[in-house]
């Protein structure tokens, strides 16, 4: 999986790989420990984000994209695996990302907060079927929000307010 059919019939070939084969796989474990999936890469594989300037706190205002409206203040929680996760009832889902397998916690949350998304994505769109706000595409949301800080998530301006 670490060759293109090219290269692996240059290996059938005779071709010694195992260098290029040894990188790939080095690069591959140090993509699967990333913490954040980037929302955005230039051509030579750089997060567009990492380039810009942090933004502006506000107040304690985080700006993102509003995915599914309503007005919701609770405790956040940060959670980085669902498998582990435990989500009190009304505190508000803070994470990276998601995917089906983060549906069960989308039962007890107050509301949704995501670093990444689109508004057509499965977060988004399950925050929508079970009537909960979301905000997504919050830049630095997982490290600037803080399990058990109280923050304001309004879907419908796109914000998260956090408590000073």
């Amino acid at each position: 999986m670490f060759l293109t059919l090219d290269e692996v019939e240059a290996a059938l070939d005779g071709a010694d790989l195992t260098g290029l084969v040894a990188r790939r796989r080095a690069t591959h474990r140090r993509e699967l420990r990333r913490r954040v999936v980037p929302a955005a890469l230039l051509s030579d594989g750089t997060d567009v984000e990492s380039t810009l300037p942090a933004p502006a706190d506000g107040a304690g205002l985080l700006r993102g994209v509003g995915a599914a409206t309503g007005r919701v203040t609770g405790p956040a929680r940060v959670v980085t695996d669902p498998a582990t996760a435990h989500l009190e009832p009304g505190e508000i889902l803070v994470t990276a990302t998601t995917d089906p397998g983060w549906t069960p916690l989308f039962l007890t949350a107050g509301a949704l907060v995501t670093e990444t998304g689109a508004i057509m994505a499965h977060g988004p769109t399950v925050a929508r079927e079970y009537g909960i706000p979301a905000v997504i595409s919050v830049p630095g949301a997982t490290s600037r929000i803080v399990t058990g800080q109280v923050i304001t998530v309004d879907g419908a301006a796109g914000t998260v307010t956090t408590a000073r």
